[in-house]
């Protein structure tokens, strides 16, 4: 029967396995929504960027409409950016005159789904937040098989010279169990909210549908969007990070 040295280091072994499987795979699934969209990318910086959106776990691609040529006479066909440079983003935007009208249908089943969910919806909602309020456990079993083989030998020394490896496989596995349960959030899915929203030096609110919620980021649906004051505003769907965008009221 095998020792417990031998069943933590399988353990281990099949963790770090899964972490990479996960890591190469997992989007986040706000910014997943907007992905084959046209979408408008407004940076901190004033930076304005457009172009179809595609979604990879280490960043997000925008493929211009039309060839660009910059300032140093480049021709440049797409837009890269990577997942360390997210604290830059204001807001994603997607303005719902962009869409074909193919992806207008499908924006707004999605909207139709979305706004006072059904109690189907509500019940595999209820479901997937389940698992997510188990992260906690799966840290600390984790953690504590991890200081059982730090004890043991040989595998204690190896363990202590990797300690930077087995930090980063734990926290792709908290990754992988999903996003973190926000009560407060959680309420308000599927409502009219508003939403304050810092854009440099000024807060503004916006009402939508709150759609989803992550870690790192807030979609709300059918927002009346003015991208600067002397234009008039466009019905929009916005993911914004949460770092400058709060749920601040219900509003119905």
């Amino acid at each position: 029967m095998p020792d417990t040295f031998t069943i933590t280091l399988i353990f281990i072994i099949l963790a770090a396995a899964v972490a990479a499987f996960v890591r190469r795979v997992t989007r986040d699934k706000c910014l997943k929504d907007f992905a084959s969209n046209m979408v408008t990318l407004e940076q901190a910086t004033g930076k304005i960027i457009w172009g179809t959106l595609n979604v990879e776990n280490t960043g997000l691609e925008f493929v211009y409409p039309q060839t660009h040529k910059d300032k140093n006479g480049h021709d440049e066909t797409s837009f890269v950016l990577y997942k360390h440079e997210y604290p830059t983003v204001t807001a994603l935007i997607r303005y719902h005159d962009q869409l074909t009208p193919a992806k207008r249908k499908a924006r707004q089943k999605q909207l139709k789904l979305t706004y006072h969910p059904g109690p189907l919806h509500r019940l595999k909602r209820k479901t997937l937040n389940l698992f997510k309020t188990v992260r906690d456990s799966v840290i600390e079993v984790v953690n504590m098989l991890i200081s059982q083989a730090k004890k043991a030998t040989p595998a204690g020394a190896l363990l202590n010279s990797e300690q930077k490896h087995v930090t980063a496989m734990k926290q792709e596995l908290v990754s992988a169990v999903g996003t973190a349960f926000e009560p407060l959030l959680e309420k308000y899915i599927g409502r009219k909210v508003v939403l304050e929203l810092i854009r440099g030096d000024k807060i503004i609110e916006y009402c939508g549908v709150l759609k989803d919620y992550t870690a790192d980021f807030i979609e709300i649906m059918d927002v009346d969007f003015i991208a600067k004051e002397t234009q008039s505003p466009r019905k929009a769907d916005l993911v914004v990070p949460r770092k400058c965008g709060v749920v601040r009221h219900l509003s119905e």
